[in-house]
């Protein structure tokens, strides 16, 4: 995150400079000019692909228009196949994909809009977006300048934070912060929802939840009579809203959210994890719940794992195939990890995705999408 990088421009024949802000870790750009409702959506396209940042100074909404239209440019360039010549296998499809969707990210994040150091954006028909703009950049200290696409997520996620996402396996709503993953996908929540307890929860009543996220892994165990439960984050946002979802649930005494990455000290009758399903770079902050870096999260629970078992005790590993499905990491894989690191299977309960991604034949990774299951692997120690 480029906290204090600053760019610069001429505008009206005199240089100008703000601070340059990005929750997503996208570089400043180099060469910014000047654009609003007069710049055609060609030009607006031609200029951006070329790496120039246009800096609207017109009408809030048609910039929206514009964004828009270059979107739909993106999308035209991106579709373009050579006739004749079949799609590629994965996992090279895959990487293709990402390729492409971080370029047409790149594109449509060279539209920028100035902002207050209160987070107003002085632009006619502009919406009051100050609060999306506090939670996540936190207090002003000085004018700016963002991308709309960028403003759009805040925005998104403001909304997704107030109205909060609703959890049938918990009967109440979990309300994600920004940068923090939204449990929409019920599927593995379903899972740890119905899968027995683990007898030895009976002797010590302590559950561990490693990487809580929003905390909803922990308060379904919560719902589900667990007395007392550890949940462990390092990400800040996550902390933040992992709490703040505890106290709003009214399960503060049973849950504790510590900040650690992994495991909290000591041992409990039962481990729950869900990490990134796809191992790969995240590109944004929000990906990180998606993309694990060589497995890192992944790996590393599943090494940890037998120290911090109980006698008898059970980790419930929650994970998508998918990754195999892409050819991004094979089934073997998986199975000599758990076996190097001292577990074995004691059960595995499936389910299918039930979003819409899966039914999408047009979606460039729908024969992976297709075949996935999520998983939830009940692991004890060998």
């Amino acid at each position: 995150m480029h906290e204090h990088a600053v760019v610069s421009w001429n505008e009206k024949g005199a240089p100008r400079s703000a601070r340059w802000r990005s929750e997503n870790g996208v570089p400043p750009p180099k060469r910014i000019v000047i654009a609003d409702d007069r710049m055609s959506a060609d030009a607006a396209y031609r200029l951006a692909c070329e790496g120039t940042a246009l800096l609207w100074r017109g009408d809030f909404q048609n910039a929206r228009q514009r964004l828009q239209a270059l979107a739909r440019r993106a999308d035209q360039r991106k579709s373009g196949k050579p006739k004749g010549k079949p799609p590629p296998a994965f996992p090279e499809a895959f990487h293709q994909y990402r390729m492409a969707q971080a370029q047409r990210a790149r594109i449509l994040g060279m539209l920028l809009l100035p902002f207050t150091a209160e987070h107003h954006i002085p632009l006619p028909r502009a919406p009051d977006v100050s609060q999306g703009c506090m939670e996540a950049y936190g207090p002003g200290d000085g004018p700016y300048l963002a991308s709309l696409r960028e403003l759009l997520g805040l925005i998104g996620a403001h909304e997704w934070r107030k109205k909060g996402v609703e959890i049938p396996a918990l009967g109440a709503r979990i309300h994600p912060h920004y940068g923090v993953f939204s449990p929409v996908r019920g599927e593995y929540l379903d899972l740890v929802a119905v899968e027995p307890l683990p007898e030895a929860l009976g002797k010590t009543g302590l559950a561990m939840d490693i990487g809580t996220g929003t905390g909803v892994l922990a308060a379904i165990l919560a719902h589900r009579g667990v007395a007392r439960i550890v949940a462990t984050e390092h990400e800040p946002r996550a902390l933040a809203c992992a709490r703040d979802n505890v106290a709003r649930l009214g399960f503060g005494q049973e849950i504790e959210v510590l900040e650690a990455d992994l495991f909290p000290q000591g041992r409990a009758a039962l481990l729950v994890c869900n990490p990134p399903w796809l191992p790969g770079k995240p590109g944004s902050a929000i990906e990180s719940a998606v993309y694990d870096p060589d497995s890192r999260m992944l790996r590393g629970f599943l090494a940890g794992l037998a120290a911090h078992l109980a006698p008898q005790g059970e980790g419930w590993l929650i994970l998508s195939d998918l990754a195999e499905h892409l050819g991004l990491r094979p089934r073997d894989k998986l199975l000599a990890w758990i076996e190097a690191a001292g577990l074995k299977v004691l059960g595995k309960r499936d389910i299918r995705p039930r979003h819409g991604r899966a039914a999408d034949a047009g979606d460039p990774l729908h024969a992976a999408r297709a075949a996935e299951l999520t998983s939830l692997w009940r692991l004890g120690a060998a």
